[in-house]
């Protein structure tokens, strides 16, 4: 089925978003105010929502925080144990959605891909996912996308994303790269606002990996919290910005660095989120070009506001009947109006 022809007169980009945690509703804040995109689907594990006249987030979050699941509401909502495969089946109008899930078990993304497939759903998806190993094996499923009429954008959220595009872009002023360095700070004031982010983070740290943190309770993240102080402290992470920027060509991914500081107590970030290129130009010089994000700009904005750019060039990507596996390195987002 071709589902862009199903937009409205103005050729407004119908979203869903899969995932209603802290990221997720984030994402529907952010596409509250734009006139090029509508919210129209979402699902959580307990259920979903779809209306083609738009979602409102305020409802929806509320629904949410207090019934635990978008499925509660009135209008458009179904509970389900299989709110995914479900949501595929009767969102007929969505052009595209936006993958805000935890990738825990690190085989998630790529078994969601692998719904979308079976399911014959035609369209654009984009994630904003974290592992090199995650990436890899999406990769492995890059010419069934591609068969499946799938234009998928991966890697496209802050960190591999926004810097790994910056990284991108700095690396022109060199005839070759020595070190990609990413370094992040990132506050919330609530580390239970982002429950499955932070687990994700927590697969990172020494002695910790993804399954380990998975199956940790509230408590004992708290617990663990508790003894760090709020602070997460991650070094050598296995980030799909090494990976991207290989397959683009930049650099070999041992030159690649990612780490940063998580303060889960504190909205203010512990340290300046920046990507450093440094290189030698062709003159022999060698220098470092520094892209350093604005303290005021959260997690959320940094991740969701890349996400819909991507998804943006995704949809004018699939509109020219391009499809297959595409990275933040790969393909310039579009703004969003």
């Amino acid at each position: 089925m071709n589902i862009m022809q199903n937009t409205n007169s103005k050729n407004q980009i119908h979203v869903g978003v899969l995932g209603f945690g802290g990221l997720g509703q984030a994402a529907a804040r952010v596409l509250a105010p734009k006139q090029e995109m509508l919210w129209v689907a979402a699902a959580d594990q307990k259920g979903y929502a779809y209306n083609t006249q738009g979602l409102n987030p305020d409802q929806c979050m509320t629904m949410y925080n207090t019934q635990g699941s978008l499925g509660h509401l009135e209008s458009g909502g179904v509970l389900s144990n299989q709110s995914i495969e479900e949501l595929i089946k009767v969102a007929d109008t969505v052009d595209g959605y936006f993958l805000a899930l935890p990738n825990l078990p690190n085989t998630f993304m790529a078994n969601v891909a692998k719904q979308f497939i079976a399911a014959g759903w035609q369209g654009v998806l984009v994630d904003a996912i974290k592992r090199t190993s995650a990436v890899e094996q999406l990769l492995a499923l890059q010419d069934e996308l591609q068969a499946a009429g799938i234009t998928y954008m991966t890697g496209c959220g802050a960190t591999p994303g926004l810097l790994t595009a910056a990284a991108t872009i700095a690396a022109q002023s060199y005839a070759e790269i020595h070190s990609v360095t990413i370094t992040f700070g990132v506050g919330i004031a609530n580390w239970e606002a982002y429950r499955a982010t932070i687990r994700e983070d927590i697969g990172h740290l020494p002695g910790y990996d993804v399954e380990k943190a998975k199956a940790m309770t509230d408590a004992e993240v708290a617990a663990l919290l508790e003894e760090t102080n709020g602070l997460l402290k991650l070094e050598n992470m296995e980030h799909a910005d090494d990976i991207m920027l290989e397959l683009a060509g930049i650099c070999d991914r041992d030159r690649v660095t990612v780490g940063g500081i998580v303060d889960t107590r504190n909205p203010k970030k512990p340290l300046s989120t920046n990507v450093q290129v440094t290189g030698r130009t062709f003159e022999g010089k060698i220098s470092t070009h520094t892209f350093t994000l604005g303290d005021e700009t959260s997690m959320a904005a940094n991740v969701c506001g890349p996400a819909f750019g991507y998804l943006k060039a995704g949809v004018d990507l699939y509109r020219r009947g391009i499809y297959g596996l595409f990275t933040a390195a790969e393909v310039m987002p579009k703004f969003v109006r």
